[in-house]
């Protein structure tokens, strides 16, 4: 059975289009495409059908990492379809709880940095969208870390080859 992952920031474009690229990245690198779905959203509608932020693209391609995609906003059919789903923030995350239908919807939501080695618990991933290049390339740096603290507990967890 596939693992199925959703990335969630606010508008789709800055952050979780990043996570969504990184881990792609590191699935292939580790050959668990197959294994593993990966996708993203975001909980606001504003930036509905557009590409990634430019600076998002050239702070992943510093890395080697591709992103893709348009936004898309968050649809409580996601809470079937992906068994973890994953808030850059704790405002995202509070968003998404308040959609969930169930607890079992509740559950899967986790915060991205929950899953990087030696964060603090309940640490956001900063918004870059209002700041510059820096930003962009902590922002990366950050889920860099957090995603491959996620691969490491889904290998873990699903016990999928290392």
């Amino acid at each position: 059975m596939k693992i199925r992952i959703c990335f969630v920031c606010l508008g789709n474009i800055c952050r979780s289009p990043t996570a969504e690229g990184i881990m792609r990245s590191l699935l292939e690198d580790s050959g668990l495409e197959e294994a593993v779905e990966v996708d993203s959203a975001g909980t606001s509608a504003e930036h509905l059908g557009d590409e990634p932020d430019p600076r998002t693209h050239e702070a992943a391609e510093e890395y080697g990492v591709t992103v893709s995609g348009t936004a898309r906003q968050f649809e409580i059919e996601d809470f079937d379809r992906f068994e973890y789903i994953l808030a850059m923030d704790a405002e995202n995350r509070d968003e998404l709880s308040s959609l969930a239908p169930d607890e079992v919807s509740e559950e899967k939501i986790f915060l991205i940095r929950d899953f990087e080695a030696n964060a603090r618990r309940d640490q956001d991933v900063p918004d870059p969208y209002y700041g510059g290049a820096d930003g962009f390339a902590k922002t990366f740096q950050i889920l860099d870390r957090a995603c491959r603290g996620l691969l490491e507990h889904l290998t873990i967890q699903h016990d999928l080859p290392s």
